[in-house]
């Protein structure tokens, strides 16, 4: 008895594990710390995701941004960062929309939007490059102004 006991409460607690905090922190935790990034070369992330994440073009560009990575100059919060991300393909459409969802979840809009594995897989499905991340960014800054 007590062997199966010590599985099941094993087996719950690997799926913790799973959490958008969790796959945030051993993923992107490294880099962007608890969300605040690091001073000239990792744009926060706090308070931003959940503004760029309330449109349909900012929910593509976020899920963009993880499946084909970030290079070159930036603007958050009114600041410039030389950002350099690789991309995390090797992440699950669930896991990456966890980890969106979880810093969305960050921020003050309310209710926080959602990103889904849906929204990930399409964008998993157009592989656009650093530079075409670049020119989502523009456009999506001109109809929405990114924070």
């Amino acid at each position: 008895m007590l062997p199966a006991l010590f599985a099941i409460a094993f087996l719950s607690g690997c799926s913790r594990h799973k959490s958008g905090h969790f796959l945030y922190g051993s993923n992107c935790g490294i880099c962007h710390h608890g969300g605040q990034g690091m001073a000239g070369s990792v744009p926060p992330l706090t308070g931003r995701i959940d503004r760029i994440a309330s449109t349909p073009e900012g929910k593509r560009y976020l899920a963009g941004v993880l499946m084909n990575g970030l290079s070159g100059p930036i603007r958050a919060n009114g600041t410039s960062y030389e950002a350099e991300m690789p991309p995390f393909r090797y992440l699950s459409d669930e896991e990456v929309a966890l980890i969106l969802t979880y810093l969305s979840g960050q921020g003050s809009t309310t209710p926080a939007p959602v990103i889904t594995a849906a929204d990930v897989a399409e964008a998993r499905a157009h592989r656009v490059g650093a530079s075409g991340v670049a020119t989502m960014r523009e456009a999506l800054d001109r109809a929405h102004p990114l924070p």
